[in-house]
Parts: structure tokens; sequence; C-alpha cells
């Protein structure tokens, strides 16, 4: 019950709509047992007795129980409903809000077809327990306690032997419910991992066929589905083995109940009306020896589920602002490193363990406001774990960054992040129209604005060469348009964001060398006045930077302007000389050419 105690602050608000639906099931069950009463009534009154006139009365009495029954049944369907319904929508928007905030070390690890199951199934299984499972058990709990006052005041001989069997259906219960919950909690992981593994073919369907691994993802699905399968017939088995103990111990009850009871007849110490009325008072107990097995499933998935959703909702904040962070609306832009390192923590495979990886080590950097910083170097070097650590994306492990001589972990996190404009090296595009993409990061942002920044990033001509401009939707991460025209829409989002500072991820990387060209002319004016971080690997678009870094291994190697670094003849100028030596041997040639014809 501890994972219900945990998330009772999305349930106990409503927790009024509950209780009216208990109440309903309390008066419905009350209500039934007036009918073992009226058949028993029935029988001895108006059939032994032969009170045929009375027939009409107690057949109206029936047609009123089931009609009251019918009012208390609408009740407690519909206030289960609204309970379940509101405490869910309260979890669901506090789960995606939760997922808005959590720090880019959660999803550096976190599997997205895990999350949206997280999301969906997890957070539906826990309402269907709020909806109906919570109000079965208590009506279980209702018909035992109700029925057993009455088969009492009947017959407290015929009660004591029926109730023979009841210590054998709590041990098979209990022993039931302690290997069903790890079950139902394998059953959920496997289809997280089913619903991980079809997300990501999905969303790399052009990678799968440009390889033709098509039967590969088939058999790693298939992989997948048998876990989900094993999971299922494990459950299933259990089951299995649990019913037949159940219908076995209820029909031994049954069979008691009926042979001491006829015995009782006999002996003309109960009447054949009350026996008949014992009969159906009995089912009170037998429908919930069996029901319950259904009951602890319910909330055995429920727990399950509800355990997967507290994994989120009290995974901590690694990033957030302080409770007296410096709001900094206006800032000059003036970034410094100092000392700098930077871990990541990563899970070891096969152990799950968090191990430590260096990425950064004694960095220091001082860019002032509009400045441009240019930062090469291999893949895995640091470059971009550097500028995340510029928006708070990470908190550095030891050393500072500051932001006009502010640590940025006490900036006022809305502040920071609104006054900085990030290209990512992955563009991502919503599933919107072009302008509603561009205008993402400042929706109030005028249509002359959108245009204006369109142009500075070079994306205005194609846009409206598209059939509907800049009202065209794109398709969903940004399909239909082309890698270049993607990154141009992404560079003009930054821009029109009118950031204090600018970070270039590798943005030119997906457009020619002719585009590249133009983009950098266009972005010099805006870069103006700015403070910009641009990652590269061509040198062509960072050659022009005040300073340029060269890193690896998370260090800085080299650091200078272009032409510093070209007299230093080191990492830099080799990395120059493997660019720029063809194309100025075809150079050369041209122009020896061109004299030679002279």
């Amino acid at each position: 019950m501890q994972v219900f105690v945990r998330l009772r602050r999305f349930y106990t608000p409503y927790i009024g709509w509950g209780l009216g639906s208990v109440l309903a099931m309390a008066l419905l069950t009350a209500v039934g047992l007036v009918r073992p009463w009226l058949l028993e009534q029935l029988i001895d009154r108006v059939i032994r007795e032969q009170r045929f006139g009375e027939l009409p009365y107690w057949a109206a009495a029936v047609v009123g129980v089931a009609l009251v029954r019918a009012v208390f049944n609408f009740l407690r369907q519909y206030l289960g409903h609204v309970f379940g319904q509101n405490a869910t929508f309260d979890l669901r928007n506090a789960l995606y809000d939760k997922l808005q905030y959590l720090h880019f070390k959660y999803y550096d690890n976190a599997h997205t077809g895990d999350l949206m199951s997280r999301v969906t199934s997890d957070v539906e299984a826990f309402r269907m327990f709020l909806s109906f499972g919570f109000v079965h058990l208590m009506d279980i709990f209702f018909m035992t306690l109700f029925s057993l006052v009455v088969m009492l005041s009947m017959s407290v001989r015929l009660t004591l032997v029926t109730l023979l069997a009841m210590p054998f259906l709590l041990v098979v219960v209990m022993r039931f419910e302690r290997q069903v919950h790890p079950a139902f909690r394998r059953v959920r992981e496997a289809l997280a991992s089913l619903s991980t593994a079809t997300q990501e073919n999905l969303s790399g369907m052009r990678t799968v066929k440009s390889f033709a691994r098509e039967p590969f993802e088939v058999e790693k699905f298939s992989a997948h589905s048998q876990e989900y399968l094993k999971a299922n017939l494990n459950t299933a088995g259990l089951w299995a083995r649990y019913f037949p103990v159940i219908e076995l111990l209820s029909n031994l009850t049954l069979t008691l109940m009926l042979a001491y009871g006829g015995w009782l007849v006999l002996r003309n110490d109960l009447t054949l009306g009350e026996l008949v009325a014992f009969n159906s008072l009995i089912w009170y107990w037998i429908w919930p020896m069996r029901e319950i097995g259904y009951r602890i499933n319910e909330m055995t998935q429920a727990a399950a589920s509800g355990q997967r959703l507290l994994e989120v909702l009290e995974h901590p904040v690694a990033v957030r602002s302080r409770p007296d962070a410096v709001r900094l609306p206006e800032m000059a832009g003036h970034v410094r490193f100092e000392g700098v390192t930077f871990q990541y923590d990563s899970p070891r495979p096969g152990t799950g363990e968090i191990t430590a990886r260096p990425a950064l080590a004694d960095i220091d950097l001082d860019a002032p406001p509009g400045s441009v910083i240019g930062l090469i170097g291999a893949t895995g070097s640091g470059k971009t774990t550097l500028v995340s650590l510029i928006p708070r994306f990470y908190d550095a492990t030891r050393g500072r960054v500051t932001i006009d001589g502010i640590d940025v972990r006490a900036l006022d996190l809305t502040d920071l992040r609104r006054q900085i404009g990030i290209v990512q090296q992955e563009t991502f595009l919503w599933s919107a129209t072009i302008r509603e993409n561009i205008a993402y990061g400042r929706r109030s942002a005028s249509m002359e604005e959108i245009v204006t920044a369109a142009k500075l990033a070079r994306a205005h001509d194609f846009i409206m060469e598209t059939p509907d401009g800049y009202d065209t939707i794109i398709g969903e991460r940004g399909m239909g348009l082309s890698g270049g025209q993607r990154q141009r829409i992404a560079i003009a989002r930054a821009i029109l964001n009118n950031p204090r500072i600018l970070i270039f991820d590798d943005a030119t990387a997906s457009v020619d060398m002719e585009t590249e060209h133009e983009i950098q002319l266009a972005l010099r004016s805006a870069m103006r006045g700015r403070t910009t971080f641009i990652i590269a690997h061509r040198l062509s678009s960072v050659k022009h930077a005040d300073e340029i870094l060269v890193l690896d291994e998370g260090r800085i190697v080299e650091r200078g302007t272009h032409e510093e670094l070209l007299a230093r003849g080191g990492v830099y100028r080799a990395i120059y000389d493997i660019q720029f030596r063809d194309y100025e041997e075809q150079r050369a040639a041209q122009a020896a050419a061109k004299g030679g014809s002279r």
C-alpha cells in the first residue's frame, strides 16, 4: 500500500467522489441482501402457506428492489469514474510536467518508448483501479460483512460450518498476492521495452531501409515480443493455478452448507425458505472468494504501474533555480569558465552501476561581450559538453561558469535560457507551420520579425517557394525539408529570440559550402554585439573567430586566433592542411595554367 500512500496527493482532493462511490456500493450491497429475504417469504409464506393473493405485492417488492439497486449502481459507476478520471488527470499532468523539467542527465539514459509507456498505459492502469478496482474491493468487504451479519442472525451453526474453508482461502490469497506483484511488474517492464523498440524502429525507418536491415529489426522486435509473451504467460500460469483452488474451496463451502443445512431442515431446525435464502446469501461469500483474485490483479497492476510512475515523479531535479536565484533579465553576455571539470554519470553495461566518465578537465575561458569563440576537435572531444554548461543543461562537477560575473547556478534558470540562442547539432522541428517553428521561442513575435530572422538565416527564399509560404505545415521532425533547410529554420528560430549569447553546435554541417558561406555572411550582422560560440568541423566556420579553442579528450590543447594557430604548426595546422591543401593546390594549378596560356 506504500505506492498508494505516496500517490495520495493526486486522489485525496477528489476523495469525496470516491467515498460517494463506496457509499453507493455499500447501499447497493445492502439492498441486494433484501432479495434472499424476499425469496424466503415467497417460499415459506406464499407457497407453503398458500397465500397466493400476496404474490403481486411480493413481486412488486422484487421489482422495487431492482429499481433501487439500478439507481445505486448508476451512482457507483458515475462517481467512481469522476473520482478516477479527475485523479489521473492531475497525475498525468504532473508526470508530464516533471518530464519537462528533468535535467539532461536523466534523458541521457532514458528511453522514449519507456517514458511513453509510463505516461499512457501505466497511468491508465492506475486509473482503472481508482475508478473500478478500489470500489470492487470495498464491494467484497461489504458483501462479506453484511452477509455474515444476516447469516448469523439466521443460523449461527450453519454459518460456522460455512466458514470452515475460510482459513484455506486466506492462505491461497496471500500466496497469490506475493507472487503476482513481481509478475505484473515484469509484464510492465517488458511492455515498456517493446514500446521502446517500436518507437526507435519507426523513428529510424529511413536508416533501416538504407541498410536493408528489415529482417534484423523484425527479429529484434520478435525478441522483445517474446519477452512480453513470457512475462504474460508466467502471470497466466499464476492465474491458472489460483482459480482451480478457489473453485474447489467455493464448491467445498457450498457442499458443506447444503449438506448441513438440509440436515437442519429435516430436523425442523431450519425452514426450507431459510435454507434457500441461506443458499442465496452464501453466494455473497463465494462470489468474493472468486472475485478477490481479479481485484488483487487490478490492485497489483495499479501498484506496479504506480511504482513506475513514482520513479519519474520522485526523481530529483538536479538542475533547477534556487529559491534565492538572481534575476538577470538583461545580461551583457560576458562568459567565463574558471577551472571547469565535468563528468558524465553513465550506467555500466550489464550491471547498471553508475560510473563517472570525464568529459572536460580544467577548462579556463574568457569570452567578453560580443566576442566570437570557435571550438574544434575530434568527435567526443568535449565541444558540445562545454557549451552545454552555459545554459545549465548540466552543472560543472568542479569549478564554475559565470555570466557577467555571476555563477550560472545562482541565476534564475528562465532568465538564463531565454537569453541564449541555441542551434543544436541535431535539428528538431515540430509538426506545425514554418512560422510557428520559427516563433517557438517567442510566440509574440510579429510576422515582420519572423521574416527578418528567416532572411538572416538565408531561409526566406526557399520558404516562399513552399506551397503556403510561412503557413506551410512541415512533416514530423521536419520531414519534407532538406537537412540544410531544417538547420536554417533552426538558425532563424535562435535569432528571433534576440539572445545575448548565441551557440551554434555544428549548425552548418548539413549545408553545402556555398550555402554555408551565405549563412556565415548573414550571421555576422546578427552576431554583432552578442557573445557567440561556434562548434564546427569546417575551419571556414571558425577562422574569423576572436579565439579558437582546439579540444582533445576534454582538454584545451591549443588556443588562439586563426593566424596564430596556423603559425604554431600544431593540431590546428594539421586540420587546416587536410581541409585546404587540395583546394589550394587546385587554385595554384589553375593560376599556373592561366599564366602559361598568356
